[in-house]
């Protein structure tokens, strides 16, 4: 199995129109899609995002670091939210994919998350996460 991220990325008008959608029937849309993952015990997180206006960004193209309060000047450079999910291959998370209950206009971005065991087994950080991981029960 290996986990991959899916992140939800939306534009200007599919936010928008996704605004204009009631609140109960986006909550039930999703929560039926959630249930799904759950049931079929692929669901590892899900999360939405606070609107872009109240977040930060910090630049490290500088010296020394620069924050920005949002709002952002490009919704594509935007994700809303994201699930991960831990299936067999590329291919089942796109599958996944697929069946998010998306609003016509967004995207979709399928990146895997690398695993713990993929990294050097020696090396003094990677110990120490994995002792952490362990201790939290993530391992």
């Amino acid at each position: 199995m290996a986990k991959y991220m899916l992140i939800m990325r939306g534009t200007d008008e599919s936010v928008a129109k996704m605004m204009e959608t009631p609140f109960e029937e986006m909550l039930e849309t999703v929560g039926r899609f959630n249930e799904e993952l759950i049931r079929s015990g692929v669901l590892v997180a899900a999360e939405g995002l606070d609107d872009p206006s109240q977040g930060v960004v910090v630049d490290y193209s500088g010296e020394t670091p620069v924050v920005t309060d949002g709002p952002y000047g490009e919704t594509k450079e935007l994700f809303g939210g994201f699930y991960v999910i831990d299936v067999a291959s590329k291919e089942e998370a796109v599958e996944w994919a697929k069946r998010l209950p998306a609003i016509a206009g967004s995207k979709c971005e399928i990146r895997r998350v690398p695993g713990i065991d993929e990294f050097p087994q020696d090396n003094e950080w990677i110990i120490k996460e994995r002792a952490w991981r362990e201790q939290t029960g993530q391992l």
